[in-house]
């Protein structure tokens, strides 16, 4: 372990003394300047990032076109408040997002702060549309932290253990998990299976008639990145058109080209009514947005939606930045690029490791699950947290994910080079050698 300074350990000292403990900090390096794939802390070490600050960082830390957004923003005005007096970068991301979104029908879009904020939004969106109550998430889901979105997450520790009493009307529905399906199912079996559960969810759990909106992450995130099969994702979309419930893609994580698309409901051939977006739009700057059938969108009065600093100036001059970084470096491409590789490292040490049980990805939405050994499928958070913990030790930001803790995700910015993928993964293959 790298002996650390005096001015970094007076920091972590003050860190715990001042910062509260409910803060986690996966690695305690103190940050001061990073570059595209890349971190430096205050002593001069270099990390490799595999975490993206939990997935925002898709084009990359400190991107020249950011950098230079933010700073002719900064210098022009910081902060009129959209709804004291309006400025057009607000007004061209809501058009640029409105076209990139799934769907031909006409759209709008409002901005707000965070990831939990777009969620608790899309839900009063779809309430004042449809006049219903009921929310409807999905088993292993996770939408934000705040009480409402705290109310439609799923992991019970570290997120909802001891901070009820919740949000009522929420609801969780059944969501496919392939990996742990019987071992005498088939696929095809396992989705009609799933497929039927989700059905009946409606007869013994929530009537159908009193939900506004269905919500559901394409990709599972905090859940460990579990990616169902298309049949049950058009099952779900058509369940809410037959019973005029509001289909919601919750594309916070999953977005701006971590999966190889703009979106990652765009993989499974459906068109949602409302997306919801933040993390990589904003490129560490926070911004989160709603975008959605016009109807729909219209349903709230002025003033019912909104918030202070709601769409910042700073962080929609970011996003407008990002959305043409994704374009000029093509960043969908590199994306999936990025995933095989790692799917085919990962499928190398599969045949070498018996604790490695699954390898799941759409684009670079890469994960893998640790097992006690591939016959029993029985989960170790033990092995996930050493190798992060290796990780994180040997100059690489890496995370863990899953409701039991035994996943490793991959969250590189999608500027990421060759070279450092290759160096990521060859810290990852140690760890996994030292287990």
């Amino acid at each position: 372990m790298a002996t650390l300074t005096n001015e970094t350990l007076l920091l972590q000292q003050k860190r715990d003394k001042y910062v509260a403990r409910g803060v986690s900090n996966s690695n305690r390096s103190i940050a001061v300047k990073g570059e595209g794939a890349t971190l430096f802390d205050q002593d001069g070490k270099r990390f490799i990032d595999f975490a993206g600050a939990i997935g925002t960082m898709n084009v990359g830390h400190s991107h020249p076109k950011i950098v230079e957004a933010i700073k002719k923003q900064a210098e022009t005005f910081t902060h009129p408040g959209f709804n004291v007096m309006m400025y057009a970068s607000y007004i061209e991301l809501a058009e640029k997002l409105c076209a990139i979104t799934p769907g031909t029908f006409p759209k709008k879009a409002i901005f707000l702060n965070s990831g939990a904020e777009a969620v608790e939004n899309a839900v009063k969106i779809a309430r004042k549309y449809t006049g219903r109550q009921a929310v409807v998430t999905f088993n292993r889901g996770f939408h934000g932290r705040t009480n409402l979105a705290m109310s439609m997450t799923s992991k019970v520790k570290p997120y909802k253990f001891g901070y009820g009493p919740f949000a009522p009307e929420v609801y969780q529905a059944p969501y496919p998990y392939s990996y742990q399906r019987p071992d005498s199912m088939t696929e095809d079996a396992y989705e009609a299976f799933m497929i039927e559960q989700f059905q009946d969810f409606f007869v013994s759990q929530v009537a159908p008639e009193t939900v506004a909106c269905v919500v559901m992450e394409p990709v599972q995130g905090e859940g460990g990145f579990i990616v169902p099969s298309k049949g049950f994702v058009q099952s779900v979309v058509s369940f809410c058109k037959e019973h005029g419930i509001v289909f919601v893609a919750d594309e916070i994580q999953t977005g701006f080209g971590r999966t190889g698309k703009h979106f990652a409901i765009e993989h499974f051939d459906v068109v949602p009514d409302i997306i919801t977006v933040s993390k990589s739009l904003g490129a560490g700057v926070p911004i989160s947005g709603v975008i959605g059938h016009s109807e729909m969108m219209d349903a709230s009065n002025p003033g019912e939606l909104g918030g202070t600093y709601a769409g910042s100036p700073l962080g929609c001059a970011a996003a407008l930045a990002v959305l043409d970084i994704i374009e000029s470096e093509n960043l969908n491409e590199r994306a999936e690029h990025i995933g095989g590789k790692i799917e085919q490292t990962a499928k190398r040490w599969k045949e070498r490791f018996d604790f490695i049980g699954d390898i799941r990805r759409l684009g670079a939405m890469a994960a893998i699950e640790f097992v006690k050994d591939s016959h029993s499928k029985k989960p170790d958070k033990d092995i996930a947290s050493k190798v992060s913990a290796y990780a994180n030790e040997h100059g690489l930001l890496l995370l863990t994910a899953g409701v039991k803790g035994n996943v490793i995700r991959f969250l590189s910015p999608l500027v990421i080079t060759d070279e450092q993928l290759d160096e990521g993964l060859k810290v990852i293959e140690e760890a996994l050698e030292s287990m």
